[in-house]
């Protein structure tokens, strides 16, 4: 295939999404079900240890659920490195097939192969189930009340460089081009989201980010369109930035309170969530949201720590992330009195328990110990 077929095939698989964008289904609506499915993933290295913690920490939170059939917690195995190498599928066909069964996905870490692992090209598993879900706000709060800040991060979850990250191409030796989408209703449908979020929280403010003075054509189309929704909601200021400027105010205490909610395209929402987070105490305390219209993933926001399983230490692992992800499902489902009270136990096992993930401190099994005894 030659760079010039290989970028028209490209072209002509987004412009069949586009059209599958148009007849996505209506958002689900949990309170009418009679019965809800959680499926389970564990994922690789420090996956099953800290998934195993949230696990305990639900089927205690929601026994009573459990037992009247409400709510069904579904493990769900095979999404690990070994076996989609085996398999040579991002996602294992009938793991993919076990995952739509569900209702909502509740996921540990998993490894994506680097170009020095000397392992298969395979495609990030995340990015693959945001596709194959059509997962696309990616939302990440972060809360530090000493700081008065609260921030809540929509990042758009399907396009941007991370949707073609895999069909990059070597033209010869000496160039290689990779790809970034943005689409009108990709981005539509994210802003939307967010602004209807600062709406129903008192009209918070709302920040566009991008570096649409250099991407001028995908970056310039998402600014362009998130001020378009802008004007739907007339009691909400709006302000925009570029990337590198809103990395540098987050950590400037003289202004970073005055943000609220911030939208940004998939790249630079990667890579913004986690300075946040580092903010917050570290990636291994915060959760993310993965919202689409039929369904819905959480999960930690840090990796599978692949270092700590080799060293012997994976039982030190933080499952502070995962847990705080159950809280965002719990909100998600409409069980926002259980979503609290799980709160309120992360949120002293933090200020109580020491999780440096070294190998010293407290252990997973301290951590979920000191959970289970709070709720």
């Amino acid at each position: 295939m030659t760079y010039t077929e290989h970028f028209r095939k490209i072209v002509e698989e987004q412009l069949e999404r586009v059209e599958k964008l148009k007849n996505s289904p209506a958002a689900a609506d949990f309170s009418s079900m009679d019965k809800i499915v959680i499926g389970t993933v564990d994922g690789d290295g420090i996956g099953p240890i800290i998934m195993d913690s949230c696990r305990k920490v639900l089927e205690k939170l929601l026994a009573e659920e459990i037992s009247t059939g409400k709510i069904e917690l579904r493990k769900i195995d095979g999404l690990t490195l070994e076996n989609r190498i085996a398999k040579m599928e991002t996602v294992p066909s009938d793991v993919l097939a076990a995952i739509k069964e569900c209702d909502l996905l509740l996921k540990g870490p998993t490894t994506t192969p680097g170009k020095g692992d000397n392992l298969p090209n395979i495609e990030s598993a995340n990015v693959t189930l945001r596709r194959e879900l059509d997962l696309f706000a990616n939302v990440r709060p972060v809360v530090i009340p000493e700081k008065n800040i609260d921030w809540i991060f929509y990042r758009e979850n399907t396009e941007g460089e991370y949707a073609l990250g895999s069909k990059g191409i070597d033209i010869n030796e000496d160039i290689s081009i990779d790809f970034k989408v943005t689409t009108s209703m990709g981005t539509i449908r994210l802003a939307k989201a967010a602004f209807e979020y600062a709406k129903n929280n008192g009209n918070k403010n709302v920040s566009i980010v991008t570096k649409a003075n250099i991407m001028k054509k995908t970056d310039g189309k998402f600014l362009s369109l998130c001020y378009d929704v802008a004007k739907d909601y007339p009691d909400i200021k709006t302000d925009d930035w570029y990337v590198d400027i809103m990395a540098a105010n987050l950590v400037n205490d003289q202004i970073n309170s005055n943000f609220n909610v911030v939208i940004l395209p998939n790249l630079y929402g990667d890579i913004i969530t986690d300075e946040a987070a580092q903010l917050q105490g570290g990636v291994g305390t915060a959760g993310s949201a993965n919202i689409g219209s039929k369904y819905a993933m959480f999960e930690a926001i840090h990796g599978s720590a692949p270092r700590m399983m080799e060293e012997g230490i994976g039982e030190y692992a933080n499952p502070a992330s995962i847990n705080r992800a159950a809280v965002m499902m719990l909100r998600h489902i409409g069980m926002t009195e259980k979503a609290s009270k799980l709160e309120s136990a992360l949120d002293a096992a933090q200020e109580s328990l020491d999780m440096p993930g070294d190998g010293t401190g407290n252990t997973a099994a301290d951590f979920t110990g000191f959970v289970l005894d709070r709720i």
